[in-house]
């Protein structure tokens, strides 16, 4: 099927067109069991777009994809891309008033719902008290949408685009929100030139192919999602939704799916684990096995190895401001632990056509070890609200650059490895301690799969919990292990012994909510007073602790 893809080279959706090239008759998407073919979703998605700028003549497009994700979700984003629109992904899942603040930072002027978007979609136009009523293509007719959004968008064949709209390397692809500090969400707009470069960098690395089967683990609304959907369709590939329950089974779920290209936060590891996943050569269908959004344990890179020894194994890493992944570290077995501090992965070394620095606590740079800064062509220009950039963009030399926030280490080879962040750092009676010191230390502890300490606020100092899953071990046998390593200042006062850890919509550790947890572990006012529900809640807040230092010998001291 011939689609003048050469004219959309630069363009984000121009992927899914050489996908349609290459593989017109083949599955472009499945979740569940349904299945959708590359011609068949090229032929929707061009109807819904002709359909939603038709529902917004007299205003430029933004549209708002107000699904869990899923093929609604996903012909979505290619309708949206199609208009030449920017695409605003939101979680149904997500408070009324979140929602109503991404909508309006992101201009949205129509949305795309699926059954569980319909449900949530009242709460949030009475959120939007002010604002024009929203052209609604409700996909899924579950009745949810009406009169009281706006006008219900009907794709039909009269109003069906004959082929997607030109778009220039300026132009927004799409708009995410990452977490801000003053509890205002910051709007990131990715660019089709961001993306652009990004996937000729991964074409230059991966050997994709059409019969190569991905996974779909993340949530719309987080970036990698997009790795999924257009390295899938870039090589005419299938995206394959992975359901909950896989987690529980995964040998299986990959064995009948054909799954080949595996691409999830390094969290899904100790699942995996829990349910006897990784057990030698469980997984020999696996080609590339990709982890990203969190530190990457050589452990877990270990086991995952050993689960699928077919597979070439990497850790990714990148902040959304520099388009989902700034460079990559591929496991080596007989070199990685060697460059791995704390037990972590590397990162690897940054993608060629970009710059980086390290800079110290005085914004100085530095040669081996600081604040990661990026810039080049995968770095955004700024939030959508200027005001947030400050402290997060800085002009330098006459280039944009972002500051991660992330401390790095620079290697042999000239990789770098992620510390932390450079405000994950605290002070426990006069001691600078970085937790992920406490977490590599209990990680060869038998019996403990999963740790992360945070670090809170307690009578004007700072206080260690760690929370650790695996066996519910004494206090005692995990400070005593602690002991073997680490100064006797340094052991955490408490532990809590969690079932899983909890997980966010990104299927990230939801630090945000153990840290909550530990405020009130601590006798601190928590910012959500409410327990923690799903995976890793523990009934009630058993507590252990340790004695203070003075109760333990003293043998280190800082200098």
């Amino acid at each position: 099927m011939a689609t003048d893809q050469a004219d959309f080279s630069d363009a984000l959706h121009g992927r899914f067109l050489r996908g349609l090239d290459r593989n017109p008759e083949g599955t472009a998407a499945r979740y569940e069991e349904q299945r959708v073919r590359y011609a068949e979703l090229h032929g929707r998605a061009l109807a819904w777009a002709g359909a939603l700028l038709d529902a917004t003549p007299r205003r430029p497009l933004t549209l708002g994809i107000l699904t869990a994700g899923g093929i609604t979700g996903w012909t979505a984003v290619l309708a949206g891309l199609y208009a030449g629109a920017p695409v605003v992904p939101l979680n149904p899942a997500f408070p009324p008033e979140r929602l109503r603040r991404m909508v309006t930072a992101a201009g949205v002027t129509a949305l795309v719902t699926d059954a569980l978007g319909d449900a949530v979609l009242p709460a949030l136009l009475q959120a939007l008290p002010d604002r024009p009523r929203l052209p609604v293509l409700a996909a899924e007719a579950s009745g949810g949408a009406g009169p009281a959004a706006g006008p219900a968008v009907r794709p039909n064949p009269g109003s069906a685009l004959d082929r997607p709209r030109a778009v220039s390397p300026q132009d927004r692809a799409y708009i995410l929100f990452t977490s801000g500090s003053t509890g205002t969400p910051k709007a990131v707009p990715v660019t089709h030139g961001n993306t652009a470069h990004y996937f000729r960098t991964l074409d230059a690395r991966y050997d994709f192919a059409p019969d190569d089967v991905f996974s779909q683990t993340f949530d719309l609304g987080f970036d990698c999602a997009m790795f999924d959907l257009f390295c899938a369709w870039g090589a005419g590939g299938t995206l394959l939704g992975v359901p909950e329950r896989a987690y529980h089974d995964l040998p299986g779920f990959a064995a009948r799916n054909s799954l080949s290209v595996w691409f999830s936060t390094p969290a899904a590891i100790a699942v995996v684990r829990r349910a006897g996943g990784l057990t030698p050569d469980a997984l020999p269908g696996l080609r590339w096995s990709l982890f990203i959004g969190e530190a990457f344990r050589r452990r877990d890179a270990a086991d995952w190895q050993r689960a699928a020894p077919a597979s070439a194994v990497e850790n990714l890493y990148g902040p959304t401001e520099l388009t989902i992944s700034i460079s990559a570290h591929r496991y080596q077995q007989d070199r990685s632990p060697a460059l791995s501090v704390n037990g972590v992965l590397p990162i690897g070394a940054v993608h060629d056509g970009h710059e980086h620095l390290l800079l110290d606590a005085d914004g100085e740079p530095v040669a081996d070890e600081g604040e990661l800064c990026v810039t080049g062509p995968q770095t955004v220009t700024g939030y959508l609200d200027p005001e947030q950039d400050r402290g997060r963009f800085l002009v330098r030399d006459g280039r944009t650059w972002y500051r991660t926030g992330d401390r790095v280490r620079r290697v042999e080879g000239g990789e770098l490895v992620c510390l932390g962040r450079g405000d994950a750092q605290v002070q426990v009676r006069g001691w600078r301690v970085e937790p992920a010191e406490i977490d590599h230390a209990l990680a060869d502890c038998d019996g403990v799969d999963e740790t992360l300490t945070v670090g809170v606020r307690s009578a004007g100092t700072d206080e260690l919990v760690t929370f650790h899953t695996g066996a519910p071990l004494p206090v005692a046998t995990l400070a005593r292990h602690l002991l073997r390593t680490v100064p006797v200042e340094l052991v955490p006062r408490r532990f809590q012994h969690l079932a899983e850890m909890p997980l966010n919509t990104n299927r990230k550790i939801d630090r945000a909510a153990l840290i909550s947890r530990a405020e009130r572990l601590v006798g601190l006012p928590a910012a959500d007073p409410a327990p923690i529900s799903g995976p890793g809640a523990d009934p009630g807040d058993r507590t252990p602790t340790v004695p203070d230092a003075g109760s333990f010998p003293a043998n280190h001291k800082e200098p």
